[in-house]
């Protein structure tokens, strides 16, 4: 959780919130299928739904007050999985920031799946 203390009070914000928001903003990217989860017996990657897809982000708050970001995906099928990627950790970081205000200090992006 982060907490943001101003002269008119406190803000807390939820993990919850920073991976709705980062699975929102990768999904919108171009090329990019959906997030993906791993069962929990280390079983096969699925395509997650969107209602579910924060499953596929895992948030790290540092100790300077900023976030770190793991995104799992899949995407689709010929796609230049270099600019996917780029796209995304721009797209994300820039999105976190401009709606909560807390900076973002790395966004990783681990492609799980090419998704035909």
């Amino acid at each position: 959780m982060v907490n943001i203390i101003n002269d008119k009070g406190k803000i807390s914000i939820t993990s919850e919130v920073f991976t709705n928001l980062a699975g929102d903003a990768a999904t919108s990217c171009f090329g990019v299928k959906g997030m993906v989860g791993r069962s929990r017996d280390s079983g096969p990657f699925q395509l997650l739904r969107r209602e579910s897809m924060s499953k596929g982000v895992e948030v790290r708050f540092n100790d300077d007050g900023s976030l770190s970001l793991e995104l799992h995906i899949g995407v689709d099928t010929g796609v230049n999985i270099s600019a996917v990627s780029r796209s995304i950790m721009k797209e994300v970081s820039y999105k976190l920031s401009k709606a909560t205000g807390v900076p973002v200090r790395s966004v990783d992006v681990y492609i799980d799946s090419i998704i035909g």
